[in-house]
This record gives C-alpha cells, sequence and structure tokens, in this order.
C-alpha cells in the first residue's frame, strides 16, 4: 500500500479515517511464526484487544491464529467471526464470578489471575480445565502502565502464593491445564524475558497434567526511525531450545503459546487526517487536524510516539510543526515535528496506528468516531461506517420534562 493509495482511500471514504495493511498483518504473523518454527505444537493467540474489528479477527482465523481475549464480549466476537471455542483463551482482570460462568458455558479456555475467583470457580466448577495467570514479578518491557508483571501489578497470581495456590487446587480437586504470563508490552531485554520463562517453567513443575504454556507477548515493533525492536531471532533460538528441553524434563509434548497484538497489527495501521488550520503563535506553528485524542489517544495517555508525514505535500521544504487536535482539551500528537511544509487542507498521515488506536477511541466532546477501511488484494474494503449524529443519540433516552416540574425545583 503506498501513499497514493491512502489519499485515494481518504478520497473515497472521508477523512479522518484508519486504513490496515492485510499484507504487513500477514507478514508479521509470519516473521513470528518462522522464529518459532522449531516447535512443532505452536498456537498463535491474536490479542482481540489491539484491534478488534470482526473483518480482522476473520483474517487473524484464515492465518491460523486463535484468540486472546479479556472480556465477554471480546469473547462473542471472536465466536462471531467464526472461531471455534477451542480456539479462544479467556484472560479477565477484576471481573465477576458471573461473567467467568458465563464465559465457561461458551466452551472457551478460561485463564485465572485472582487466588479468590480461583477457589470460588474451582469450588463450583472443578470439572472445568482451567489455566492460570501467574506473576512472575518480572518487568520485562517499557514503563509501568504497559508493563504489567512488576510487583505492584494487578494482574496475575504473584509467585510467592504458589503454595495457597496449590491447596486451592487440592483441595477443589480442580484441573489446572494450562500455566501463563504476561510481563508487558516492549520487550527489549531477551534475557531478561528468558529469566521471566524460567519462573514459569518452575512453576510448571507443580502441576502434572498440563496441556499448554502462555508466554504472552509484548514483542516490541519499531515506532521511528532506527527504533530499537524485539530481537525475536535470538528469542526464537533461545526460547525454542529452553522449551523443548523443557518438554523432555516435564514428561510429554506442552504447545507452546504467544498472544501477539501490538506485534501484528501495529505497524499495518495508517491512520490520515486533513489540517483544518495553521496557526502561528509567539514561539509555535500548530497544525490543528479534523481529530483529536477521541481518536488516537496514545500520545496523550502514553507519551506514545507515532510518526506524522504529510501525504499532500511529501516532497515540501521541511518545517517544524505541533500537530494537535480539535479536542477541547489538550490533545497533542506530536510537538515540534520536522514535516513537509503544511498548508491548510493537507492530509497527513500518522503511522503505527493498528494497535490500540480504534479500539480505544471515544466520543468525547461528541465527535464520530471514524470509519476503518482494510487494503486487501490491492483493494479497499470498508469495514466500519463513520458515525453519524444517529449513532451519537441511538442508546440515549429522552426525557420530557415539564414546566411544571422543572419550575418545581428551581
Amino acid at each position: 500500500m503506498t501513499n497514493l493509495d491512502l489519499l485515494a482511500i481518504a478520497s473515497e471514504f472521508g477523512n479522518p479515517i484508519y486504513v490496515y495493511d492485510s499484507a504487513k498483518i500477514a507478514s508479521q504473523y509470519q516473521k513470528l511464526t518462522s522464529a518459532f518454527s522449531s516447535i512443532r505444537n505452536l498456537r498463535i493467540n491474536y490479542a482481540t484487544k489491539a484491534l478488534s474489528n470482526v473483518s480482522i479477527l476473520k483474517l487473524m482465523r484464515q492465518l491460523g491464529s486463535g484468540l486472546d481475549t479479556v472480556s465477554i464480549q471480546e469473547v462473542k466476537l471472536g465466536l462471531a467471526a467464526g472461531f471455534e471455542p477451542y480456539a479462544i483463551i479467556y484472560t479477565p482482570n477484576g471481573v465477576s464470578l458471573n461473567e467467568i460462568e458465563e464465559v465457561a458455558k461458551m466452551g472457551v479456555q478460561i485463564n485465572i489471575d485472582n487466588l479468590s475467583l480461583l477457589e470460588q470457580f474451582g469450588a463450583k466448577h472443578s470439572k472445568i480445565p482451567v489455566c492460570i495467570r501467574i506473576n512472575p514479578h518480572v518487568m520485562a518491557g517499557g514503563n509501568n502502565n504497559i508493563s504489567v508483571g512488576h510487583i505492584d501489578s494487578k494482574f496475575g497470581i504473584s509467585i510467592h502464593q504458589i503454595p495457597h495456590l496449590l491447596r486451592i487446587v487440592e483441595n477443589t480437586a480442580m484441573k489446572i491445564n494450562g500455566i501463563h504470563m504476561h510481563t508487558g508490552s516492549d520487550i527489549l531485554d531477551i534475557d531478561v524475558f528468558l529469566h521471566a520463562a524460567e519462573i514459569l517453567f518452575d512453576t510448571a513443575k507443580h502441576f502434572k497434567n498440563l496441556e499448554f504454556i502462555d508466554f504472552g507477548s509484548g514483542f516490541k515493533v519499531p515506532y521511528q526511525q532506527n527504533d530499537i525492536e524485539t530481537n525475536l531471532e535470538e528469542l526464537g533460538e533461545k526460547l525454542s531450545k529452553r522449551f523443548v528441553n523443557f518438554c523432555k524434563e516435564y514428561g510429554h509434548d506442552l504447545q507452546l503459546i504467544f498472544e501477539p497484538g501490538k506485534f501484528l497489527v501495529s505497524q499495518a495501521g495508517h491512520f490520515v487526517t486533513q489540517v483544518n488550520v495553521v496557526k502561528q503563535t509567539t514561539s509555535t506553528v500548530f497544525a490543528q487536524v479534523d481529530s483529536g485524542f477521541n481518536h488516537l489517544i496514545r500520545p496523550m495517555l502514553y507519551g506514545s510516539y507515532h510518526h506524522i508525514e504529510n501525504l499532500s505535500n511529501p516532497n515540501g521544504k521541511q518545517r517544524f510543526y505541533s500537530v494537535v487536535g480539535y479536542i477541547c482539551e489538550t490533545d497533542t500528537f506530536g510537538s515540534n515535528r520536522k514535516i513537509a511544509e503544511i498548508t491548510e487542507g493537507d492530509l497527513l498521515v500518522f503511522r503505527n496506528c493498528g494497535a490500540y488506536c480504534f479500539s480505544m477511541a471515544s466520543n468525547y466532546n461528541s465527535r464520530y468516531r471514524p470509519a476503518e477501511v482494510l487494503w486487501h488484494d490491492g483493494k479497499s474494503h470498508l469495514i466500519r461506517k463513520k458515525e453519524t449524529f444517529e449513532d451519537i443519540l441511538h442508546n440515549q433516552v429522552e426525557i420530557v420534562f415539564s414546566k411544571e416540574s422543572v419550575e418545581q425545583k428551581a
């Protein structure tokens, strides 16, 4: 997909708009499976929360992926996309026992990260196989917002609580068929991840009838030129060798599972916006676009970097701009960015917008969420319509106030 294709898509469907390249998703999937090609029983479960459009889920199913889900709604999306229940793992956090029981009725793999819920579920449903999410107390990713394996994380059962965990399993006679961890996003240090894997292997030895070990994901992708990314080849070589040896020690082959989200879809996504106004202040030139953190919150929420280019004037003289949105809050996409000269009406593209971008969009300021397009086999396919004013009102219930009742309140 080229910049000309993006311009044509914006012309056909309007802007702002999210565009995803299916070929890039497929190549990322192949890159991951190739890194672990020596593993006979490898499973990739796409992290639905990264980008949950049903057409994207169907594409993942065609690639051979399973699904990692974190809510009953994501489970239902996966089933609607044609996934078999056995291909879906459900790893919630902080949900009620009722939701876990409802999901269990659907036949998907349950993954529990809480001793209280584990005991409650095991006491009532001891015959339903359960995976256990362990917190290895290892910070393998970036900051605390995206690293979830550290000691203060709300996710997972602490490795220091293993004796309590084992007592619950023994008392309820429940079946544990998997062990899981997720240390967080943006893994850079392979050795730190391998250290966490050793903790997971040690934990697995406590359970005699495991079917799989799930290592989560968090593989880092480059967000700008010369950016560091996870060395998948090195990780694949080292972890595969260790996993094979562990299976021999354990006594039978296990399935190795990863749950990539950002790794598969981030680089495939492009967000196209139009410049409404170029505003010069005493110290800054602002390019104000027809979007805001209601569409793309990552820069404001995480301080994330998204490369910005001028599609309309790609070869223009480079100038410095702060690209901001139209929300009635500070909604800066990038400060003092070097971009080809911008004129009002130009189209800008934000790169690496496939993961945690549209899926975190909102109607703040009563703005519409944008359309989504999948670029597949050289053609553009609309996979989500742009919202309308009727969509904003759809679930609102209007009350009719009488003049008398209002006056009484006053």
